[in-house]
């Protein structure tokens, strides 16, 4: 990943731009990191990823519920689909 000074960003950014086509672009301001610049594409991946292990977090949570389970064909027969 590379690292850019934000006021280095602000002069070459279409240079910042096309590097974040290909890799994470990371801005500092006062050596610390303030944004990163990515592409859409690899954006778009990034959502994804933490929507799946949202939902994986989600299961893991349905599954350490206390409780007896329900059966899938008595939970389609309460709401209506059978």
């Amino acid at each position: 990943m590379a690292s850019v000074p934000v006021s280095a960003a602000r002069d070459q950014l279409p240079a910042v731009l096309a590097q974040s086509a290909t890799e994470a672009v990371t801005l500092l301001r006062h050596g610390r990191a303030v944004a990163v610049v990515v592409s859409p594409q690899r954006y778009e991946e990034l959502l994804e990823v933490e929507e799946e292990l949202e939902d994986v977090e989600a299961f893991d949570e349905a599954m350490a519920e206390a409780g007896d389970a329900i059966p899938w064909e008595q939970v389609k027969v309460d709401l209506g689909w059978l």
